[in-house]
């Protein structure tokens, strides 16, 4: 086969296969750019501390100027083919307004992603500093850009908030669906393999572990065997729960209550009062019974780690 058959074969394919980007049509998102802005994302949330070269207090306020016009101008063009793609009204003039709002919000977002910081390195005896964790902590990377990708999912955004997210799945293991809520003081210690579904309700002073699920049992079908959008279908964490490595928690109805802990490899499908436990003991299911004081005073001190 010559490169003129194989090129011959590959427009043929496009035309006869589809998976191309809208030919004469809108064009997509583009994954290049979507990488740029949450690199220059981080940079605006914990400025210096991506920097190739040492930023000063007399340079700061220049180069965070300049770093918000750029991602503005980049920020309003994939919110625009993004918008296109739904078929929104005024896709130009929206994309504008929508990047305008984001960018608005970067201050009180900073105040929440630092109480996901303080929340490392409180529950990491390992960390030594915070620049240690936000440099070397992929959990700040994950957690930043959901919530970042999340504010544009409640705005309506299609694909953007999904490729903001993906990034960061591919850069640290950590699959967080935009649509799941989250509160202050989250942590995900290790990081890796953790799983977050798209309504997901997390609490505040929540900790969990690599290779955590927050799955769905099943899902809702229409009259074509279809899956019906939007239905609760992941579980809700209230505040100050811990979940250890490889629980899989699943279920729209399913609620840990606060002040409980999952055990490691726990595999739940049913709610969890406050100030509970659950666990494995030898080949039993899973045990779910209160907490006692001693295991409280233990979790207070610091030590449960793994």
């Amino acid at each position: 086969m010559t490169l003129d058959d194989i090129t011959h074969a590959l427009l043929a394919s496009y035309e006869n296969d589809g998976g191309i980007n809208h030919f004469d049509g809108t064009n997509l998102p583009s994954e290049e750019s979507v990488n740029q802005l949450c690199s220059e994302f981080m940079h605006l949330l914990f400025p210096g501390f991506f920097e190739q070269k040492p930023l000063t207090k007399q340079s700061v306020a220049g180069v965070t100027a300049r770093r918000i016009a750029h991602i503005h101008s980049h920020l309003v063009a994939e919110l625009e083919k993004s918008l296109r793609f739904s078929k929104s009204a005024d896709p130009a003039s929206k994309a504008e307004e929508l990047a305008m709002d984001l960018l608005r919000a970067l201050p009180t977002l900073r105040q929440v992603v630092r109480t996901d910081v303080a929340a490392a390195y409180d529950g990491d005896p390992a960390a030594r500093s915070i620049e240690e964790i936000i440099l070397s902590y992929p959990c700040v990377l994950v957690i930043s850009l959901q919530r970042i990708a999340h504010l544009l999912y409640k705005k309506g955004v299609a694909l953007l908030p999904r490729m903001i997210t993906e990034y960061a799945h591919e850069r640290t293991g950590a699959d967080i669906h935009p649509g799941a809520e989250i509160g202050s003081h989250f942590f995900i210690d290790h990081c890796t393999g953790v799983v977050i579904g798209e309504t997901a309700r997390i609490g505040s002073h929540v900790k969990i572990y690599q290779g955590v699920t927050l799955g769905a049992k099943s899902f809702v079908t229409d009259d074509q065997g279809l899956p019906i959008k939007g239905v609760k279908r992941h579980p809700k964490l209230e505040d100050h729960v811990i979940v250890y490595p490889g629980a899989t928690i699943l279920g729209g109805e399913t609620v840990i209550g606060r002040h409980s802990i999952v055990g490691s490899n726990v595999w739940l499908m049913q709610s969890m009062p406050p100030n509970s436990i659950a666990y494995y003991q030898g080949d039993q299911a899973s045990i779910i019974r209160p907490r006692k004081a001693k295991e409280s005073l233990i979790e207070e001190a610091g030590d449960w780690e793994i």
